[in-house]
C-alpha cells in the first residue's frame, strides 16, 4: 500500500509552498489508495507553538485535505529519538562536541581549503579524536555539547548506498559530502534528520515527498536507514512555490498565509486551482 506523508513544523502559518506539498503527497496516496499522515515535527521548543500547530489542522481542513489515523506529535515521542540515538553511540558512531559556533569559524578560518558540503563548510573535527576521559569530564562538569556522527565510520559501516527517486530511477548516495553531521544538541533532542527517517520507517511510509530542496538530505536519510535497520522509502521530489522574486517562500519572509487568504475571501477550491496552474490570484 502507498503511504505518504506531510510534515509541517508549527513555527508559523501554513503559506502556498505548504498546501502545494501537502496537496501532492495528499493526491499521491488517494489515488492509489493509499494512506496519507500527518506529522507535526515540532522538536524546537523555541519555535515551535501549540497555537501553530492547531493552526496547521485547521487550514488542512479548510483546504479539504483528510488523513488516516491520529496526528504523530514529535515531542511526544523524545525516548523514541533517544533510543534511535543509543543504537548509533553503541555503534561507536557518535561522539560529543563541545565547539560553539565561533570554535568552528574560527578554525575553518584557519585553513586554506576548507571543505564545503552541501549545506557549507564541513566541520574541521576539532573533538572528533578527544580522549575518552576528557570526553567524559566535560559532560560531568556540564559542559553544553552535541552528537556529532562520526561520518567516516558511519560510511563505511554503511557501504554503497543509492536511492530510489521517481523520475530518474536508482541514484548513487554520498553521504559523506555532509562531514560529522550534529544529531543532537541541547536545545533540540534529536536533529530533523534523525527524527523524520524515524519516524518515515516507524509509520511505515513507502513514499516521501517534499520540496526539491530537501533532495540532498536524502542521502543522509539512506545513511541512518542503512545503519539502523529502517525500511527503504521511494522519494518524490517536487518544484517549491516561489515568491515573484523568485525565492523560494518561507515564513521568515512573510509569505502570504493561507489563513489571510481564507480572511480576505478566497475559496479553498480556487486556491487548489491556483495551486494546479489554472488561474491567478491577484492577491498572491
Amino acid at each position: 500500500m502507498l503511504v505518504t506523508r506531510f510534515a509541517p513544523s508549527p513555527t508559523g502559518y501554513l503559506h502556498l509552498g505548504h498546501a502545494a506539498a501537502a496537496l501532492f503527497a495528499w493526491r499521491r496516496a488517494r489515488a492509489a489508495g493509499g494512506r496519507f499522515l500527518l506529522r507535526l515535527e515540532d522538536i524546537d521548543p523555541t519555535r515551535c507553538t501549540p497555537a501553530f500547530a492547531d493552526a496547521i489542522l485547521e487550514d488542512l481542513a479548510w483546504l479539504g485535505l483528510d488523513w488516516d489515523g491520529e496526528v504523530r506529535v514529535q515531542s511526544a515521542h523524545l525516548p523514541d529519538y533517544r533510543a534511535a540515538l543509543d543504537r548509533l553511540h553503541a555503534g561507536g558512531l557518535l561522539y560529543p562536541c563541545f565547539c560553539t559556533r565561533a570554535d568552528i569559524a574560527r578554525e575553518v578560518a584557519r585553513s586554506a581549503s576548507a571543505p564545503h558540503g552541501p549545506d557549507g563548510a564541513l566541520y574541521p573535527g576539532i573533538c572528533r579524536h578527544l580522549p575518552q576521559a576528557q570526553r567524559a569530564r566535560r559532560i560531568a562538569a556540564g559542559t553544553p555539547h552535541a552528537l556529532r556522527l562520526d561520518m567516516q565510520r558511519a560510511a563505511f559501516s554503511a557501504g554503497s548506498l543509492t536511492c530510489h527517486e521517481e523520475g530518474h530511477g536508482i541514484l548513487p548516495c554520498n553521504p559523506a559530502q555532509f562531514g560529522d553531521i550534529v544529531l543532537a544538541r541541547k536545545d533540540a533532542p534529536a536533529s530533523y534528520h534523525l527524527c523524520a527517517t524515524h519516524d518515515d520507517a516507524l509509520q511505515g511510509v513507502t513514499l516521501v515527498t517534499r520540496g526539491a530542496d530537501l533532495q540532498p538530505a536524502t542521502m543522509l536519510h539512506r545513511l541512518l536507514q542503512a545503519l539502523l535497520g529502517w525500511p527503504e522509502p521511494h522519494y518524490a521530489h517536487h518544484p517549491l512555490r516561489l515568491a515573484p522574486d523568485g525565492k523560494r517562500l518561507s515564513k521568515r519572509d512573510g509569505a502570504t498565509t493561507l489563513r489571510a487568504l481564507r480572511a480576505a475571501g478566497l475559496r479553498p477550491q480556487d486556491l487548489i486551482a491556483h495551486l494546479d496552474g489554472d488561474t491567478p490570484i491577484n492577491r498572491i
